[in-house]
């Protein structure tokens, strides 16, 4: 699976540490999104997806 989380993070200003602590995981589990390596469930999706301001989750996933 491939994100743009990077890519709207980087938009906000904000770092994998502070991405992590809003969506409640730990900051290796944003590295390996952002690297491809996790698959995350739905709901941790959604919430990353309320975290970097979109409102879709196929904006910031792709499959």
């Amino acid at each position: 699976m491939t994100t743009k989380i990077t890519y709207f993070r980087n938009k906000l200003g904000l770092t994998q540490e502070q991405l992590a602590e809003i969506v409640g995981v730990a900051r290796q589990t944003i590295i390996a999104l952002e690297q491809g390596r996790y698959n995350p469930s739905l709901a941790l999706a959604a919430a990353i997806t309320k975290a970097l301001k979109q409102k879709h989750i196929e904006e910031v996933f792709k499959v």
